[in-house]
């Protein structure tokens, strides 16, 4: 089994996203996407991911016809009604297909939270460490 830290990059294929900040959180059950806009028009989910200020940030507008609504609780143990994708998501070698839900995490380090579903059965974690899948991909360990 392989080793993640409290942080890493990761790679959202289907999303045309590389290296993206992500963080390791055992404490949540879902992963999160950040998305500071979204809406569905004629039963499809358009969505912008990240904002304006963030790096990475491209303003390419996303449109999915497969999605799911579901309340989803949040941090501070509050249900909010989100908008779940499925995507691949890249660690390591592997290409594993994920839920997301939509949320803002903008006043957040992290526009990425990896959840223990995700998690579950195929890495450990080691809070000690960070960017191991990163470090291994380009060649830096």
């Amino acid at each position: 089994m392989q080793t993640l830290g409290r942080s890493d990059r990761v790679d959202l294929p289907g999303l045309g996203l590389e290296n993206i900040h992500a963080k390791i959180d055992t404490g949540a059950y879902n992963c999160s996407l950040h998305c500071a806009s979204n809406e569905v028009v004629n039963g499809v989910l358009e969505f912008v991911l990240l904002d304006e200020e963030h790096p990475e940030f491209t303003g390419h507008k996303y449109f999915f016809k497969k999605f799911t609504q579901r309340e989803i609780k949040n941090s501070f143990g509050e249900a909010e009604l989100r908008y779940v994708i499925k995507t691949k998501i890249k660690i390591f070698d592997r290409l594993i297909r994920a839920e997301f839900s939509l949320s803002n995490r903008g006043n957040l380090k992290f526009p990425v939270l990896l959840g223990r579903k995700i998690l579950r059965d195929r890495f450990l974690i080691d809070v000690t460490k960070k960017d191991l899948s990163y470090e291994w991909k380009t060649g830096l360990q």
